[in-house]
Order: structure tokens, then C-alpha cells, then sequence
């Protein structure tokens, strides 16, 4: 059936958690990029057959206002039309429903790769420049290339503004944070002291500190 591999396409990507994702399907997606091909391959004759109908057409009007015919010629002319425009009208159904379908497989591929991109983008927000490997190994290398080309131009732009953005995205109720490490980290540069950050330790520390580590999986915010 045409289109059902492309729907499959869009389903997967529904079925995930909001602002989540799966490993980008390069087997389907080659599939759905296949069946556009055939779509085009067989759109391509029948559009050069339907014109070919429509000149056969002009070229018989033509002939029949031009020249004086027979009934019998007149009958056969009038035959040869009906055949025409009959086989013409076939083209014209198979040529559109290879049309629709190209046209539904590009906008299913569309709507995947970019409903994929915007939940990458939203990770330049909550994540580093490096993205963690449990979320790297789910992109494609588009989508790779894509995040490390909107976390270069967010940091970019953030330091030209001397503005770190992506800090308390929801104002927080408290500058300080209270946090457990969860790998050793070791010693680290912090913005009002230097700190040896061990698993399992548990401090206190300016959010602003906290963020990347916790956007990163080393950290968790602990609350209550």
C-alpha cells in the first residue's frame, strides 16, 4: 500500500514520550525515500503519455476542421477520439495517484526530520555542547552535525551578551541547590570556591554551578 511505510515513519515518532526520542530510522527512511523514487519513475512516462494524448487530440480536430470527411470517416475519426481521451483518463488517474503519493511521502518525511530537529534544538537549551552518548547514539549524522551547529551558534551568541541563557529557564525560589554527585567528577573550579566533587557527595552549591552538571547526568537536584 502507498504511504504505509512513510505513516509508519510518523507513528514512530508520535509514539515516543514528548521531548523524547528514538534512534533515527535510517531503514525506513531509506525505504520511504525508495518508494518516491518508483513514484517518480512511473509519473514520469505517464505525464509524456498524457501529452502525447492531448497532441493526438489537437492534431484530429485539427484535421477534422481543416478537411472535408466522410460520414464513415467522420465515425471512425469520432471513435478514435473516445479510444483517446479514454486511455488518456486512465493516465491521468494512475499519474495522480502517483502525484498524491509522492506528495504524502515528502510531507511524512518532512514532518519527521523536523519534528526530530526541534526536539534536538530544545536539547542545546538543557544540555552542553557535548551531548551525552546515550542521546548521541540515537541521531543520525545530520542530526549530529545539526545539534553542534545550534550549540556553537547558542554559545556564541551567549557570549557575546556575556549572558548564560539556558540558567533557571523557570526562576528559581532559591540561588543555592542541594545536589548528590553521581561519578567522580574530581576537583573543580567552582564560581565562589574550588571543590572536590566525589560520588555520592552531597553540598550545596549555586545553581548556576549545579546546571551543567546536572544537564550532563553527574548530578542530581536533591528537593524536599
Amino acid at each position: 500500500m502507498y504511504g504505509k511505510k512513510a505513516s509508519e515513519l510518523v507513528k514512530e515518532f508520535v509514539s515516543c514520550e514528548h521531548g523524547q526520542l528514538t534512534s533515527f530510522n535510517n531503514d525506513l527512511f531509506a525505504q520511504v525515500i525508495e518508494e518516491c523514487n518508483g513514484h517518480l519513475l512511473h509519473l514520469q512516462p505517464l505525464m509524456r503519455k498524457i501529452q502525447e494524448h492531448e497532441n493526438k487530440l489537437k492534431d484530429n480536430r485539427r484535421s477534422e476542421d481543416e478537411t472535408a470527411i466522410s460520414e464513415d470517416e467522420s465515425r471512425k475519426s469520432e471513435a478514435d477520439t473516445i479510444f483517446i481521451q479514454t486511455a488518456m483518463k486512465s493516465d491521468q488517474f494512475g499519474a495522480l495517484i502517483h502525484h498524491l503519493s509522492l506528495v504524502r511521502n515528502k510531507r511524512c518525511l518532512m514532518a519527521y526530520v523536523y519534528n526530530r530537529a526541534e526536539v534536538i534544538k530544545s536539547l542545546g537549551w538543557v544540555i552542553d555542547c557535548v551531548l551525552p552518548e546515550e542521546i548521541e547514539e540515537k541521531l543520525s549524522s545530520s542530526e549530529k552535525e545539526y545539534f553542534k551547529n545550534h550549540a556553537a551558534t547558542l554559545q556564541s551568541y551567549m557570549s557575546e551578551l556575556d549572558l548564560d541563557l539556558t540558567v533557571d529557564m523557570i526562576p528559581p525560589k532559591d540561588p543555592y541547590i542541594k545536589v548528590r554527585v553521581l561519578d567522580d567528577i574530581g576537583e573543580v573550579v567552582l564560581s565562589d570556591q574550588v571543590a572536590t566533587l566525589a560520588r555520592n557527595a552531597m553540598l550545596f552549591l549555586r545553581r548556576t554551578d549545579g546546571e551543567q552538571y546536572i544537564s550532563q547526568g553527574l548530578m542530581e537536584e536533591l528537593t524536599g
